[in-house]
């Protein structure tokens, strides 16, 4: 099917066009210096570039701005998207509305047909250059969940700051990688309760953790706390996200700092960023709060800030759980201004996590941790029970949203396999 002619219901429709980066792969199907275009106007095999989605091809963008004489071309003939992140949102705004024209106008259709590639023949590479990385834990039906597996006989299974502010930590940027890319079971110290003293080994309760994650354009200066209004000023879209976690190693060394080895070996990201701008017949209310909150979190008097994402996780192919990103409690923009409150800066190319999404049926659980109840029940899989994830187990996330006219926005995927860990020397 020739790349302007999407089916209808397609969700990477003109209405969606999400960023990736790009490049060629050598096969039967790929375009080379002998097709219609010079590789000088477009990506040859190996080099990477900025790419949009339309249906099941990837448009070079800078190929394409370079051949329709547009004033972006050089901002999109790039390696990464951090110099688009950076450009800011007047710039976001009028490459969108260029790319929407490019793909639906038919005069353009001769001149860019040569610059799409079926997805078949691209590889996928992480989108943009991650600066810092930071995890949030903004879902109340996941806090109240663990509260009640791990403090049982507490009065209230929220902790006391919980409806306070949005409660995160700081991860490891350098280990944020691709979907696709496959994760190593992570190694580390642990003690179970009944255990005299700690021991070393690989972690034996692998999970997952299914998230949305949130990617910072413009930079903010030092000592410059960003206020909700200024949300869409500085975020320029969002991914699927998979906080891989190592129960055990988190469970021993959590107290008192909070997560550290059980995290920090592996987040997983989509490959495509889905511009804010695609996501406006998306955005919800967020639940009712239930407690007041201090004017810099109020939202009270600011556009609704949720996203209704519909989220699935499979494991080797088999769902087993549909997390509604519309419960979060805490808002994207919330947790950006409450990650600058105290002055600390933005840079292009940060990447914050919603923490994991759950809702309130035990099928809307989005960790393992919850499915199983630290592995106090199991899930039933067509190739086994699991508790906790096993070496060649393949994790997968998609999601979608409510798009204009009844059309749905697609999110992507993102995937890791299991894979054992190295044997000791």
């Amino acid at each position: 099917m020739p790349p302007f002619e999407v089916p209808e219901g397609d969700p990477f429709g003109p209405h969606n066009l999400p960023y990736g980066v790009f490049s060629l792969t050598e096969s039967p199907g790929s375009f080379s210096s002998a097709d219609s275009f010079s590789s000088a106007s477009s990506a040859g095999a190996g080099e990477r570039r900025v790419g949009v989605r339309l249906g099941a091809h990837v448009l070079d963008a800078g190929a394409a701005a370079r051949a329709l004489g547009s004033p972006y071309a050089e901002l999109l003939a790039r390696p990464t998207l951090n110099p688009l992140l950076a450009a800011g949102r007047t710039a976001w705004s009028d490459v969108r509305r260029a790319l929407t024209a490019w793909v639906t106008v038919p005069s353009h259709r001769e001149t860019l047909e040569p610059h799409f590639h079926p997805l078949s023949d691209v590889t996928l590479h992480l989108p943009f250059e991650v600066a810092d990385y930071v995890d949030f834990y903004a879902s109340e039906n996941h806090a109240r969940n663990v509260g009640q597996i791990f403090r049982p006989d507490a009065a209230d299974s929220l902790t006391p700051n919980w409806k306070h502010l949005p409660i995160g930590y700081h991860g490891r940027s350098g280990t944020v990688v691709v979907s696709g890319t496959d994760v190593v079971r992570p190694s580390g110290q642990r003690k179970a309760p009944s255990d005299t003293a700690p021991v070393f080994g690989p972690s034996i309760r692998l999970d997952i953790e299914a998230e949305v994650g949130f990617v910072v354009g413009a930079p903010s200066a030092m000592g410059t706390p960003v206020p909700l209004s200024s949300f869409r000023e500085h975020v320029f879209g969002l991914c699927l996200l998979n906080d891989w976690s190592a129960r055990d190693i988190q469970a021993w060394e959590y107290v008192p700092l909070g997560p550290f080895l059980g995290k920090s070996f592996a987040t997983s990201v989509s490959a495509w960023i889905t511009p804010l701008d695609a996501l406006e017949d998306a955005r919800v209310a967020p639940p009712t709060r239930t407690h007041p909150l201090l004017p810099y979190l109020d939202d009270s008097s600011e556009e609704p800030g949720g996203y209704d994402l519909r989220i699935s996780v499979a494991i080797n192919d088999h769902v087993v759980s549909e997390p509604p990103f519309s419960t979060m409690y805490w808002t994207a923009a919330q947790q950006l201004a409450h990650m600058t409150v105290n002055g600390a800066s933005l840079r292009t190319g940060d990447l914050y996590g919603s923490g994991t999404v759950s809702g309130p049926s035990e099928t809307e659980r989005g960790s393992l941790l919850e499915l199983t109840w630290n592995g106090r029940t199991t899930l039933d899989l067509p190739d086994g029970k699991r508790t906790f994830l096993e070496d060649g187990d393949e994790v997968t996330l998609t999601a979608w949203a409510p798009g204009p006219g009844g059309t749905r926005v697609g999110l992507g995927e993102v995937k890791g396999r299991i894979t054992p860990p190295p044997e000791s020397s």
